[in-house]
């Protein structure tokens, strides 16, 4: 964040006319040199929120309503920095992206009824890819509850689907510590959202007992280390494996096992292939890179997965997108899977050798292990040549509209290597992909398992406060996607967030289009808009900086002005409408015959 609003707490009451740094919350009495202690809690609001400060909450993605007022007004004396979203589904597309970036757990808070029901997308994209986070929702009163009472919503019923754990708080005694467990839980193990639903009169409610600080259950258990027969007999196929090949999930970014892992695979000189959502955790611009496969993933990525004879699987679901026909996935290879979660294992692909574990400490186990390097000269040779053969070249004739991999490489130039990218669902998102060079982890903020469009704003937003100030973010968006929560332009602009939004305007939902080409011969059916508004005007009429490009020489400039640009922007990039994304897996075939054309499908 580049400069900051004032918070919810009243300015002019209780602050000081100096305004924070946009790394830093406000200043609390303590950090001028004395100790000072805390207020006593006296309602159960402000055990909620004194279980946020506990547990080290700075930021937190809310609207306000009825039901959770008492909560914001406990928020009003707190020095958590609190950013009114425009619609709850951004506030918790943002709290997600936060968890993403920082590691910690983002929160987000609505009311009950409409504002819990519209938080549920939010939280069902992170339950879908392990993200950690918190939502509160106020509820009605418990006399209430199950009278179909105003705003009422049986909240708990609607999201214990989609979370990781939830809670109905019934009792203002206990209100606090619900709040630090759900936050605690969010964070271990396998990451992912908690929900805690506050009836009013709950944190209404007197009460002077202080949360516990925040901590699991004591039946909440984590298996660290994997059973050291299996890694040994592991390390021994690993040895002697003749084509191997290392595949990184989400989950070796989640478990922060980036490092251990590219020591692993540098070390022994495996090559490396990526699931989407573990983009970052080994650097595309190395040897060993083979980069992201599956429906879309690279022709050199999917060839060595279908042609390995030892797959190392660190921390992935084996979803669909990645794995294509189950038949057909890896046919070759003996399958070392770690996961921290028991129920992954050999859900989806059957695992040879069954790890469970935290992925860091699992692969510092193998690497204990194994004593020499496979002899895999012939395949990594092999998997250079694979690059070669499908490479990810395309043309760009300066006489035809302005290719999107031409845009996004351009994006990619203009910033350092640790910006961060967030971007909506669609052609636009597998471009982003491609055609981004990513080196490090957590700098890739997308919708993966539950392909959310509207995803990119918000999540940029989120992305920015959890940012190091030098970390450019920009989000590459697409029109359908930018369309869907573009109203958040009005938090960027109100919280003077320095971010760049690039749609690839098409005028049509892209990936939709795609599909409607090769499999329901060109019928178009609600996929063609046809029209789309001036989103460099509309910008401006959010106060935000508007551009625009339409021809090749206007990209490297426009890129370089909007970047430069102290404040949110958006460059409205009118791409060729016929572009495609290739490679592509047919859904459910296999991923050695992806097709490079339409006619290849």
């Amino acid at each position: 964040m580049s400069e900051r609003a004032a918070p919810i707490t009243s300015t002019e009451e209780q602050h000081d006319d100096h305004e924070p740094a946009a790394d830093e919350p406000p200043a609390t009495d303590g950090e001028a040199g004395s100790e000072t202690t805390p207020t006593p809690v006296t309602t159960g609001a402000e055990a909620v929120v004194r279980a946020l400060e506990n547990a080290g909450v700075e930021y937190a993605f809310g609207v306000q309503g009825g039901a959770i007022m008492p909560v914001y007004d406990a928020l009003y004396d707190s020095d958590i920095y609190h950013i009114t979203m425009a619609h709850e589904q951004g506030a918790a597309h943002a709290a997600d992206a936060y968890g993403i970036v920082s590691g910690e757990p983002g929160i987000c808070l609505a009311t009950s009824g409409p504002g819990a029901t519209n938080l549920v997308t939010g939280i069902a994209d992170a339950d879908m890819d392990s993200d950690p986070m918190l939502a509160l929702t106020g509820q009605v009163p418990t006399e209430f509850v199950g009278n179909d009472a105003f705003q009422e919503t049986d909240t708990v019923g609607v999201t214990t689907p989609v979370t990781k754990d939830n809670t109905f708080s019934a009792d203002a005694d206990r209100v606090g510590t619900d709040v630090s467990e759900a936050f605690a839980l969010a964070r271990e193990g396998r990451p992912g959202p908690t929900l805690v639903d506050l009836p009013k009169d709950v944190t209404n409610a007197d009460t002077d007992r202080e949360p516990d600080e925040p901590r699991v259950p004591d039946t909440y258990e984590v298996q660290e280390r994997a059973d050291p027969e299996t890694v040994a007999a592991a390390a021994e196929r690993i040895e002697n494996a003749n084509r191997p090949a290392l595949l990184l999930g989400g989950g070796v970014i989640k478990g922060e096992a980036s490092d251990v892992c590219r020591e692993f695979a540098i070390e022994h000189e495996i090559p490396v292939i990526t699931t989407m959502p573990a983009i970052g955790a080994f650097p595309e611009d190395h040897e060993l890179a083979m980069e992201m496969a599956g429906m879309h993933g690279t022709g050199y990525a999917n060839m060595a997965i279908t042609h390995c004879d030892t797959l190392i699987a660190i921390g992935t679901r084996f979803d669909d997108r990645l794995t294509g026909g189950i038949e057909t996935f890896a046919p070759d290879a003996e399958v070392i899977h770690v996961d921290i979660d028991p129920a992954e294992i050999s859900k989806n692909i059957h695992a040879d050798y069954p790890l469970v574990g935290d992925a860091g400490t699992v692969v510092e186990q193998l690497a204990e292990a194994v004593e020499s390097s496979p002899q895999a000269t012939k395949w990594r040779a092999q998997c250079q040549q694979w690059k070669s053969d499908y490479s990810m070249a395309y043309e760009a004739p300066e006489d035809e509209p302005v290719r999107p991999e031409f845009v996004v490489e351009a994006l990619d130039e203009a910033t350092s290597d640790r910006a961060i990218v967030t971007t909506g669902v669609g052609q636009h998102q597998m471009w982003a992909c491609q055609y981004w060079t990513f080196t490090e982890p957590r700098t890739w903020v997308s919708s993966h398992g539950l392909g959310t469009m509207g995803y990119g704003l918000p999540a940029a937003i989120g992305a920015r406060v959890a940012a190091d100030d030098d970390q450019e973010v920009v989000c590459i968006d697409g029109d359908g996607s930018f369309l869907m929560t573009l109203q958040g332009l009005s938090v960027a602009v109100r919280e003077d967030l320095d971010i760049t939004v690039a749609v690839l305007n098409n005028e049509y939902i892209g990936m939709v289009r795609q599909w409607q080409d090769a499999f329901f011969e060109g019928r178009h059916s609600a996929s063609d808009y046809g029209w789309m508004p001036e989103f460099d005007k509309l910008a401006e009429a959010f106060g935000a900086e508007g551009f625009r490009i339409d021809d090749y020489d206007e990209v490297a400039d426009t890129i370089a002005d909007a970047i430069a640009y102290d404040g949110p922007s958006v460059i409205d990039v009118h791409i060729d409408p016929q572009a495609n994304v290739y490679p592509m897996v047919p859904s459910g075939g296999d991923n050695g015959q992806f097709a490079l054309t339409e006619d290849q499908l």
